[in-house]
């Protein structure tokens, strides 16, 4: 099995070189779910139908999800969070702000990429494409399961053991409830899925990362940062997609200034990223939308090379500590 993740500023265009990457093997006679763990989903804007947190079937080989986080958090640490609010409203009884607090950054999030796991561990799928959050959550989300191991294991440095030989006197003389059995299960539960996770993501053979840019200084700028930060930790991003080239037949007249910051902007991709394939997107003449339109896109970009198999795969950089 492979995955694919895309990634990049927002308003790259990640969405549809996702889409149109799923359709291009999708037509190869792979079956492909193509996923969107956004919170902002676009996925389906993009085929211009309804889609939802279960599979929904987009033509022959091809479904798609849009990971609802509310629902996935809610799936995967229920009885920790309950505990935690137990905690909180010893004294007051609690309230909305309670909810608030035990809302952590990134942490809906980490249980979207839980989905991603739990599709590659389904088998189902040859290939999954993932559409990814604007380049920062993505970093954040990556680092995220080694975050919050340690953070687990500092904020309820509990033993099974102990809470049974001891618990019932603590709770009793400092009024502080024990967490029950259903608590530990959560935290191991979790402890053990980040760590498959991390594991997974790590595996060049299976998962690589694609970046999205456009030929503009600033996204340039942002993708070079991504680029180089996911080489450090040690993620395979095996291609770079250059969306929004403007053909020159379309830079004639008022666009006539911007041929030489195109081409400025190009020159600098092309030396940027100069060991990994580079994929150029022309600027379409309609809006990128509809399953034909992603399916004529996908066979663009993909002519000549096999969209899902690992394209790169070669460390750039190497941190050194003197």
């Amino acid at each position: 099995m492979r995955i694919i993740i895309y990634t990049g500023k927002g308003g790259v265009g990640k969405t549809s070189m996702a889409a149109a990457t799923a359709c291009k093997i999708a037509k190869n006679g792979k079956n492909v779910l193509v996923m969107s763990t956004d919170q902002a989903h676009s996925l389906g804007d993009s085929f211009d139908m309804e889609i939802g947190r279960e599979e929904t079937k987009i033509m022959e080989n091809l479904y798609a999800l849009e990971v609802d986080t509310v629902y996935e958090s809610e799936k995967s640490w229920g009885n920790i969070k309950d505990y935690f609010k137990q905690l909180l409203t010893l004294k007051d009884g609690g309230g909305i702000e309670v909810e608030e607090l035990l809302v952590f950054p990134g942490l809906e999030e980490l249980f979207s990429m839980f989905k991603i796991l739990d599709m590659y561990e389904s088998g189902v799928y040859d290939t999954i494409i993932v559409d990814c959050a604007p380049t920062g959550e993505t970093l954040s989300l990556l680092k995220y399961p080694e975050r919050l191991s340690g953070f687990i294991e500092r904020i309820l440095p509990f033993k099974r053991i102990g809470v049974k030989t001891v618990g019932k006197v603590v709770e009793s003389a400092m009024k502080i409830p024990m967490p029950k059995d259903s608590v530990f299960d959560d935290i191991e539960y979790l402890m053990d899925k980040m760590k498959r996770l991390q594991k997974l993501m790590l595996d060049k053979e299976i998962v690589s990362l694609r970046v999205v840019t456009t030929p503009e200084k600033i996204v340039i700028s942002e993708a070079k940062r991504n680029f180089t930060c996911l080489y450090l930790y040690h993620y395979n991003v095996d291609a770079v997609i250059v969306n929004h080239v403007y053909p020159k037949e379309a830079m004639e007249g008022y666009f006539n200034k911007w041929i030489q910051a195109q081409e400025e902007a190009l020159q600098e991709i092309s030396r940027c990223f100069s060991e990994v394939p580079r994929f150029y997107v022309e600027l379409q003449q309609s809006e990128i939308r509809t399953l034909n339109i992603l399916c004529e896109l996908g066979e663009q970009i993909f002519a000549h090379c096999n969209p899902d198999g690992v394209l790169f795969d070669k460390e750039i950089y190497e941190l050194v500590l003197n």
